[in-house]
């Protein structure tokens, strides 16, 4: 045991916790803090231009590294930049812990400066929260956080230290465990509840697997094949699930929902045993509840027991990791094949192909940008994408064949996210090719964190498919709302000219010809570098589900047409 600081018990906390890097902004209720961080050089800290930039970049650190991401940021306006992206990460369960700075412990409840109840503010969307106002708490409270945050459902867990506990002195030993009683996450998973769906998917003709983000948070990539390849199963993967199988594994058929494709969503229609792990049965899939999956008994693996049955009918719920179950039931379950369901699917895939628009047309759509990213990449980088259109895009036709190299916002659908969240991947593969992808308008809400990417040196690469549009909201107004194309479109300012200004090199490109040289140049500087992609204005994202309508009743592009001599994208 030794007497330290509170801010130095911090520092001391997040090295026990294996942290190596933080991202945050400083001020003057976390300032203790900031003052004894050059006593600790083994951690790493970023400074963002943004509080809400240093919550996506943890986000997207946790994401890749496996480990808890950590933000950092002061009181009042400081944690409120914050909250943005802790809603982000519960909404998708990623784990990071947000350390604020709160008012000295006497002026708590007085409207002191700069003092907001950020602990009240984040009830809702953290796994847990702390106000600590006594520095003897702090190793326990440390200790307790991030063992909340990485386990069971994993999510974001906040610590608010008042700044007179950061100054104070105590003794300093860190707990080797924790002591929880009402917090005991189960793992195993039901034996015989495990043995159902076994026997259910013994039966089956017909089986699907839906694979959602708990598959790539519970490093289940591995187990997911396995299993799949035994009881030759097709397995279709949700937005967030996107790189839990190659996607040119036979098995794979790619996303399905609102805008994901015709032949999953038929298969989600027809199919007799849906077996869904790690995912939450969220609207955007579903459709239509009621007329969701009606001819499947649906198995629901997942390790929080208040999402099953939370919006469907489950014949079999199971609580567990989502490793550990697969494990289980891979050894229980019988080899089997389905070849006739599975051409029947390739059948309709077939009819029902990813096309290119007809490049004779005149026409620069986005579909080049990642037919060609696709082309050249060949699997080999990291995507995290903001929210909108280019999104989807995105998600339905870049290849992806290894785990974790899909990032982007889901549940809560954050604009701005791409590019932090981009920094915080990058910090965490520091010798891996990463890619921001963003729209326009989602690009300029946290574009000011090229001057983050600068200052650290992050060899980053950036896209940005201009359309001169919130494409994604025109494109509602143009389906649903009479083509009353309010407040959507949207002026921009010279992207190449502001890289410039922050000292990154860029080019504008303007027809299809000229994208793969784009590429190639990006990926040849040795540094961080913007692509703008000018693209047609008004191109839709299809195929499409109406919202609130069955996903069987999905519309597609009327001026799409089948060529064989354009670049073909799965």
């Amino acid at each position: 045991m030794k007497t330290l600081t509170g801010a130095q018990m911090m520092c001391e906390a997040l090295l026990a916790e294996g942290v190596d890097v933080m991202f945050g902004y400083p001020g003057g209720a976390i300032m203790p803090f900031y003052h004894a961080l050059p006593e600790y050089p083994q951690l790493r800290h970023i400074l963002v231009r943004h509080e809400q930039a240093a919550g996506h970049a943890a986000e997207g650190y946790a994401r890749t590294s496996g480990k808890v991401g950590v933000c950092v940021a002061t009181s009042g306006p400081g944690a409120t930049n914050l909250v943005t992206a802790i809603a982000d990460a519960m909404m998708d369960s990623v784990p990071i812990v947000a350390i604020t700075g709160q008012v000295v412990t006497s002026l708590i409840g007085k409207d002191g400066f700069q003092e907001t109840d950020v602990t009240g503010i984040t009830q809702p969307i953290t796994k847990h929260n702390y106000l600590v106002t006594d520095v003897r708490d702090l190793p326990r409270v440390f200790k307790e956080a991030f063992h909340i945050a990485r386990t069971g459902r994993p999510g974001p867990v906040l610590i608010d230290v008042a700044k007179d506990v950061q100054n104070a002195r105590g003794m300093f030993e860190y707990p080797e465990s924790v002591d929880l009683p009402g917090y005991k996450p189960n793992y195993e998973g039901n034996r015989r509840q495990i043995k159902e769906a076994a026997n259910l998917l013994n039966q089956a003709k017909k089986p699907l697997i839906m694979a959602g983000h708990g598959i790539l948070l519970g490093h289940a990539s591995v187990e997911l094949r396995e299993f799949a390849e035994k009881t030759g199963i097709p397995v279709i993967t949700t937005l967030l699930g996107i790189s839990c199988i190659p996607e040119d594994h036979p098995l794979s058929l790619g996303m399905p929902g609102m805008h994901g494709w015709v032949h999953v969503n038929r298969a989600i229609q027809e199919c007799d045993v849906l077996f869904t792990i790690g995912a939450r049965f969220d609207d955007r899939v579903t459709g239509k509840l009621d007329t969701f999956a009606r001819n499947a008994k649906i198995i629901h693996v997942d390790i929080d027991p208040a999402e099953v049955g939370k919006n469907v009918i489950t014949a079999v719920p199971i609580v567990g990791d989502a490793k550990r179950v697969l494990e289980n039931l891979t050894e229980i379950v019988n080899a089997n094949e389905h070849s006739e369901w599975l051409n029947h699917i390739r059948e309709i895939q077939a009819t029902r192909s990813k096309r290119q628009r007809d490049p004779e047309s005149g026409m620069f759509t986005p579909h080049h940008v990642y037919a060609e990213f696709t082309q050249i990449m060949q699997g080999e980088f990291r995507v995290c994408t903001d929210v909108g259109q280019h999104q989807m895009w995105a998600a339905q036709l870049i290849e992806y064949m290894k785990p974790h190299t899909h990032i982007t916002s889901g549940g809560l659908g954050t604009m701005g996210f791409a590019l932090p969240a981009a920094m915080g991947v990058q910090v965490a593969c520091p010798n891996e090719e990463v890619w921001a992808i963003a729209g326009d308008g989602g690009f300029q809400m946290n574009l000011q964190e090229l001057a983050t990417v600068v200052q650290e040196s992050l060899p980053l690469k950036i896209c940005i498919i201009n359309n001169g549009y919130l494409g994604m909201v025109r494109q509602w107004q143009e389906l649903f709302h009479e083509r009353r194309y309010s407040a959507t479109p949207m002026w921009s300012p010279d992207f190449i000219k502001l890289a410039d200004a922050y000292g990154i090199p860029g080019l504008r490109v303007e027809r299809p010809e000229d994208v793969a040289e784009a590429i190639h140049q990006a990926r040849a500087t040795n540094g961080p570098f913007l692509i703008e992609f000018v693209v047609e204005r008004e191109v839709n994202v299809y195929p499409m589900v109406a919202p609130g309508a069955s996903i069987s009743d999905m519309f597609e592009d009327p001026n799409e047409v089948e060529i064989e001599d354009v670049v073909a994208v799965k």
